[in-house]
């Protein structure tokens, strides 16, 4: 069944290889007015002369919304309450801003009366997929063109030539065919020269972060506060959400932190290699987790971790607009009522380390938790605790259940062979 011809689309534009093509291809494919939608999440310089760009290349016209405090405060700050780690490495700066970009494209779209929207993303990435799940959770009813899926071209080099020949101007050449992708949160790498996993990225692709044997030879420390689990404040300065990640993001990259090269398991099914610098919310997460070490329930916190790789799943694969993640993003906001403090990092040559932690409701009791003489706790205590937990244990053994004692001889037996 053929897709209605659309009357209006809105195309989310970031002025970069694809986009800047699509944009032209669009306009010649379907004849019909397009709306440019580009999303200030912190590209910076990427924005400028992008309006009349998008005009002279077809356009009716664009919207440059600013999204950056919405961004850090609703979405970044959400995954780091959250600990949100995609297979222990990723902390997802391009798949926390989809779902943004991707609601305020269907606002745009409905007070501009567009029948249909389109994106950027190709046919074997993540990209698409976060996009085309949010608009129709948004607006069920909503024709959706990518044209990665529908053009002949079949390669950012095919999209290269096509951009010279049309006298459209992009930021991609042949000498330097990688694909990036910054926010406020991070920068990303990924194809091109990338693509062979065994080789070490070139120094010249990163913008945000100094090498770390370049970084200073003398450390810094600094104290981030935080209230209900959203940090508020640097060395006592309060901030608000987008210049607090970006003052973390000029001191994390000056020393060298939150370098991360990776390959990850895309949603569609392939393995992706990608590289990331992600200076600020690298700290805000050891930041964040050791505050919690002290404010936090340990049942709490083992719950919400046992969660976290279904967090950062959802996340990930699109699903933010989804019942599930609605349901997980209210119990994290309920894990983070006491989670109030100050934590103390020390940043040296690519490593953030925590120094130092207090909380005005900490959970933590040097009373307790003493090697010296105590009045509060008997160690006595212990051995019924201890003989009600291996009850069940001694009972196993009186009663000769067979399966521990084969699996502990199997464990000696394979440690002997090893």
């Amino acid at each position: 069944m053929m897709k209605p011809h659309p009357k209006k689309i809105v195309l989310a534009y970031s002025g970069g290889l694809d986009t800047s093509v699509m944009l032209k291809w669009l306009k010649e494919e379907y004849g019909c007015e397009i709306i440019a939608f580009t999303a200030d999440i912190g590209q910076g310089d990427e924005l400028r002369g992008l309006e009349e760009k998008a005009l002279r290349t077809g356009a009716s016209k664009i919207y440059i919304e600013d999204l950056k405090e919405e961004f850090v405060r609703d979405y970044v700050f959400t995954a780091v309450k959250a600990n949100a780690v995609y297979e222990g490495c990723y902390l997802m700066g391009t798949s926390l801003a989809r779902p943004l970009i991707a609601k305020k494209q269907i606002e745009i779209a409905r007070r501009e009366g567009a029948d249909a929207v389109a994106h950027g993303a190709t046919g074997k990435g993540n990209d698409q997929v976060r996009f085309e799940l949010t608009y129709y959770a948004l607006e069920p009813s909503i024709t959706v063109i990518a044209p990665w899926r529908e053009w002949s071209f079949r390669s950012r080099t095919d999209l290269i030539e096509y951009a010279a020949a049309h006298g459209i101007p992009v930021p991609a050449s042949k000498d330097k065919p990688y694909s990036i992708d910054r926010n406020l949160m991070h920068a990303s790498y990924e194809g091109g020269i990338l693509e062979d996993p065994w080789m070490e990225p070139p120094e010249e692709i990163f913008t945000l972060t100094r090498a770390p044997e370049r970084a200073p030879d003398q450390p810094a420390y600094l104290e981030i506060a935080f209230d209900r689990g959203v940090p508020v404040s640097i060395d006592g300065q309060p901030f608000e959400p987008a210049a607090l990640l970006q003052t973390l993001n000029i001191i994390g990259g000056e020393h060298g932190i939150g370098r991360v090269d990776l390959v990850e398991n895309r949603f569609v099914g392939m393995k992706s290699r990608g590289v990331y610098e992600t200076p600020g919310v690298t700290i805000l997460h050891a930041a964040h987790r050791a505050l919690e070490s002290i404010t936090l329930d340990r049942e709490v916190m083992h719950l919400r971790d046992s969660l976290g790789t279904k967090i950062s799943e959802l996340i990930y694969y699109g699903f933010w607009h989804s019942p599930e993640f609605a349901v997980l993003r209210s119990m994290i906001e309920e894990t983070q009522k006491n989670v109030t403090g100050t934590v103390r990092l020390k940043l040296y040559k690519g490593n953030c380390r925590v120094v130092g932690r207090r909380a005005p409701r900490s959970l933590y009791s040097s009373e307790y938790a003493t090697f010296e003489a105590d009045a509060v706790y008997n160690q006595r205590d212990a051995e019924g605790f201890i003989k009600l937990n291996a009850l069940r244990l001694r009972l196993q053994a009186m009663a000769g259940h067979p399966l521990l004692g084969e699996l502990v001889n199997r464990w000696e037996v394979v440690q002997h062979e090893s």
